[in-house]
């Protein structure tokens, strides 16, 4: 049975597929050659937009074009161009889900001003972390950060980003440092096809997401991974073949799937 929600635009339905395959809509395939040549990186993953330097200044001043406050990945234009299309499509993308372990003991144990400044600074490392790897910020609720890697954006090899993304997560959290992690994270990773799109409704309260079998397995892979793990599915290890190899191998039982869950166990070493 299909997870795509009912009556989806058509139209909507291709412009969404184009971008999330191709990481082009008609409005960033103009701009694109013309705001690459503009310094300097980071830059908005779908129009290049930059977000620092001299480019940055001039776009901010002149067009009023600057990184989303709500996500990292885009300007502020793409970021209403999307919200004016509303829809999505089904496409095969990678999921990364990053857990704090014990957070409920943390919070217990901690001031709710200092419980709230360290989950702060867990969603920056993890939104930084999801950027820096053409990933795309899903999410940042309650002690979780959630990052979706697309053809479009990611490349070919998304399977293969979302992984050192989820390595490059336990390392921005301490985990490998030998005084150990500031804090503990769990992190799951699987490819499969999922719906990604808006949300919500037009006009009104909008989000872009991605529903489906993808996101759900990577989050139960996150809540299953102990503190400095990355559970990465058999899926997804097909798919990146990745020149590593893992500490082992797990069957996991996760709620929503009739068969165990294969999974391959990375950590990071001391060091």
């Amino acid at each position: 049975m299909s997870d795509r929600p009912p009556d989806i635009d058509p139209a909507q339905e291709e412009y969404w597929r184009n971008f999330l395959l191709n990481g082009l809509t008609p409005a960033e395939e103009r701009l694109r050659p013309l705001l690459a040549k503009l310094p300097a990186d980071p830059r908005c993953k779908m129009c290049y937009t930059p977000f620092k330097g001299v480019g940055s200044t001039f776009m901010r001043v002149f067009f009023n074009k600057k990184q989303s406050i709500y996500n990292p990945t885009m300007c502020n234009y793409c970021e209403e161009h999307i919200h004016e299309h509303m829809g999505g499509a089904e496409i095969e993308l990678s999921m990364v889900f990053a857990d704090v372990r014990g957070s409920t003991a943390l919070a217990e144990q901690m001031s709710i001003r200092d419980f709230r400044q360290l989950i702060d600074l867990f969603y920056q490392a993890g939104s930084r972390v999801l950027v820096d790897h053409d990933g795309f910020v899903d999410k940042l609720i309650g002690d979780e950060v959630a990052g979706a890697f697309v053809p479009g954006i990611s490349g070919a090899d998304h399977a293969r980003k979302a992984i050192q993304a989820g390595q490059e997560l336990l390392r921005a959290t301490g985990h490998g440092d030998p005084g150990g992690p500031w804090l503990p994270v769990g992190v799951g990773v699987h490819t499969g096809v999922a719906y990604m799109g808006t949300v919500g409704e037009p006009g009104g309260v909008m989000d872009m997401t991605v529903l489906g079998d993808a996101p759900n397995t990577a989050s139960r892979l996150a809540s299953n991974a102990g503190a400095g793990e990355v559970l990465v599915s058999d899926e997804t290890w097909s798919a990146a073949m990745p020149d590593m190899e893992s500490v082992g191998q797990r069957h996991l039982q996760v709620k929503g799937r009739s068969k165990p869950v294969t999974v391959h166990v990375l950590r990071l070493l001391p060091g």
